[in-house]
């Protein structure tokens, strides 16, 4: 069996938060007395992540995906509870700790704004201590893989902010961490930016047995990425399993794309299956596929109409998210 990489147990985080009295009179009144609220950040979630393996942490703004992240790493104490990062509790050792995570922030960079590239991992190899024949062959190796050789001598601060991902991810990478954790590191980037950033995390997941875990906003990086989800919301656990689970148990809907041969062709659906959108000759045919299966509703529509061309969609993650949390709220 693999060894467990984190181990969350009725993690706690809640914080306190002030609210002022309102106008002038509330201003003054403020000097004196304050009223304040505590807010559940994390309330009682537990979780296990083996060593290797690359999980999605889903949730919306506010979810507790980032103070989750905050305390594996250390810079949060949790209220209560205990979490473990390689068996260490992050807060108790928050050096050790860092010599064995790597981290990117995607709105937040670990380079040096003014310093060209390779200096700032200069300086990074010096703070992890890293040893130089690993830290060389790994600067070679992430440099081949990320395409970094003509950016080490730019100034970080002139680097696109595609350019500047792939460095911060060669940065946490440099001293050879255990474990990754990703918070949106696509934010904001275009499609081969995103592309290129995906594939070389998904290989170092696979040849280096790299432990990921990566919370984002953006679906079709878990969908590309991830076997593993976990779905927080307000604090709480709300699905936790692979992604094949998820779209089985909950990805019920499936959508044909057809593109018929004319115009408004001879079609009538019965039983839920109905067409959701319509775009010249082309039409989304939807369907439950606990009702219906999809080769039966293929079979009547090429044997009642022309068809040019025929696609079957399968449920996106994005959206099977979407209507979980309208179960829940």
């Amino acid at each position: 069996m693999p060894e467990e990489a984190i181990k969350i147990t009725n993690l706690k985080k809640d914080f306190r938060i002030n609210e002022s009295h309102p106008g002038f009179l509330g201003s003054v009144r403020n000097l004196f007395s304050r009223k304040h609220k505590i807010k559940h950040a994390l309330d009682g979630i537990s979780l296990e992540i083996k060593k290797g393996d690359f999980v999605g942490y889903v949730g919306e703004n506010g979810a507790g995906k980032s103070t989750t992240i905050k305390i594996l790493t250390g810079i949060l104490v949790p209220t209560s509870g205990e979490a473990r990062v390689n068996g260490l509790v992050p807060h108790e050792n928050r050096i050790k700790n860092a010599k064995r995570i790597g981290v990117v922030f995607g709105q937040r960079t670990q380079l040096w704004w003014d310093l060209p590239v390779r200096e700032s991992f200069d300086l990074l190899q010096a703070i992890y201590e890293a040893p130089e024949p690993a830290f060389q062959r790994n600067l070679e190796y992430l440099g081949e893989v990320l395409g970094l050789k003509d950016l080490l001598s730019v100034p970080v601060r002139k680097l696109s902010l595609g350019q500047r991902m792939r460095c911060d991810i060669a940065a946490s990478l440099l001293h050879e961490p255990e474990i990754l954790f990703l918070d949106e590191p696509t934010i904001g980037l275009d499609l081969l930016a995103k592309d290129s950033i995906r594939k070389f995390l998904k290989k170092i997941n696979a040849e280096k047995q790299t432990t990921i875990l990566l919370t984002t906003h953006d679906m079709e990086d878990i969908d590309y990425l991830c076997e593993r989800i976990v779905i927080l919301d307000e604090g709480k656990i709300i699905f936790d399993g692979l992604r094949d689970d998820l779209k089985r148990y909950y990805g019920r809907t499936r959508v044909v794309e057809v593109e018929f041969r004319e115009e408004n062709p001879p079609l009538r659906f019965e039983n839920g299956v109905q067409i959701v959108r319509e775009e010249n000759r082309k039409k989304w045919i939807s369907f439950d596929r606990e009702k219906h299966n999809a080769s039966e509703v293929i079979t009547y529509i090429v044997n009642h109409a022309p068809v040019k061309d025929i696609f079957l969609h399968e449920p996106r993650v994005a959206d099977i998210v979407k209507t979980i949390y309208e179960k829940v709220s």
